[in-house]
């Protein structure tokens, strides 16, 4: 079976949509599916990461467009999306696609349509429900009980649905650790994604260098692209009982470790959620925003706000609040880990292989 992704990294768009194809890519290609990557050569690019393991990946060519005209995630697009299908068109005219697996905020039935005689079933990634799709299977692992309703005018009638962190795109790593129930705070691991470019991590070592918190051990993850580190690295020397870890392959280990994190939203949310983490979220970016809200309202993480409206002060009074309540502490623990099992790539995973028409291995 041959699967063709489209996605993009950007100091814009972030990591999150190649980082969680990624994972899918990993788990069709042990089932033995060839894949391909099909990515633009934005500033912040990780397309040597995917080539460094193992996969082949077609570059589309530098945006080279002025998009001011059109709306923001538009732009994350870099072209038209007549042009962008034209450039991936071209990518693959060697070859048919068995399944065309698109993560893109930019790319709607427009692109799809016009990628239709390329592949034989189009799986559409997305957690906006804000365009139409033309698409045979849609994954949306953020969504809540109103998914039906967000996506009844967005869909083909006879799409089948993924909805919901039972198809959250975990790394193999988070199932095959064993969540540990958190009841107390000594370890805190602070994670905001590939990019951070509004620096929410810098606010949240300040908040955690509060003298009621300092006595807590940090792991702060800073992503390939973001252009704090060396700042962030100064900071936590001042601090101390801090270390400053460059890019990681997964962050499996750093979570089974820690009994608190402080983090962005998106994938990461559920890999915290799966190894029984609680976590106090901070969304950074507007379609990280309706996820936490509703997991907010549920108990299952402790949300701080939109990163705008989050200073130093909120920031350190909230996780002083979750240390001073251990009830809350072993409620948001246990709840996470019932909610998240890990095995959302796999089900994915066995739905593109049943949307193809091949044996599942």
């Amino acid at each position: 079976m041959k699967v063709v992704i489209r996605a993009d990294a950007s100091m814009r768009i972030g990591t999150g949509h190649v980082v969680r194809c990624r994972t899918l890519a990993r788990e069709l290609r042990e089932r033995g599916a060839e894949i391909l990557f099909i990515c633009r050569a934005h500033e912040g690019h990780q397309i040597s990461m995917l080539e460094n393991m193992g996969f082949k990946v077609g570059v589309l060519p530098q945006p080279t467009e002025a998009l001011a005209s059109l709306n923001e995630y538009a732009q994350w697009l870099g072209t038209s999306q007549c042009r962008d299908a034209a450039e991936t068109s071209a990518i693959l005219t060697d070859g048919h696609a068995d399944c065309l697996v698109v993560d893109h905020y930019a790319l709607d039935e427009a692109w799809e349509g016009r990628m239709r005689p390329h592949a034989s079933r189009i799986l559409a990634i997305d957690d906006l429900a804000n365009r139409p799709h033309n698409c045979d299977l849609l994954l949306d692992q953020n969504a809540g009980a109103d998914a039906n309703a967000r996506y009844s005018e967005m869909l083909p009638k006879n799409c089948r649905t993924m909805f919901g962190p039972r198809f959250a795109l975990l790394a193999p790593e988070f199932r095959s650790l064993e969540a540990r129930i958190r009841s107390d705070v000594k370890r805190v691991l602070v994670f905001f994604g590939g990019v951070d470019a509004d620096n929410t991590t810098e606010i949240a070592l300040d908040a955690l260098s509060r003298s009621d918190l300092a006595h807590l051990q940090l792991d702060i993850v800073v992503g390939v692209t973001n252009p704090h580190r060396q700042r962030l690295e100064v900071k936590s020397r001042k601090r101390g009982n801090a270390t400053v870890w460059g890019p990681q392959p997964h962050l499996a280990d750093l979570m089974s470790d820690a009994d608190l994190a402080i983090g962005a939203g998106g994938t990461t949310t559920w890999e915290r959620m799966c190894v029984g983490l609680p976590s106090i979220v901070v969304s950074i970016a507007e379609n990280q925003r309706h996820a936490c809200e509703v997991l907010g309202k549920d108990n299952l993480i402790v949300y701080a706000g939109p990163s705008g409206t989050v200073d130093v002060d909120h920031l350190a009074n909230v996780t002083a609040g979750v240390l001073q309540n251990r009830t809350q502490l072993l409620e948001l623990s246990m709840k996470a880990r019932q909610e998240v099992d890990g095995l959302g790539t796999v089900r994915v995973a066995d739905e593109i292989f049943r949307l193809a028409g091949a044996s599942k291995p």
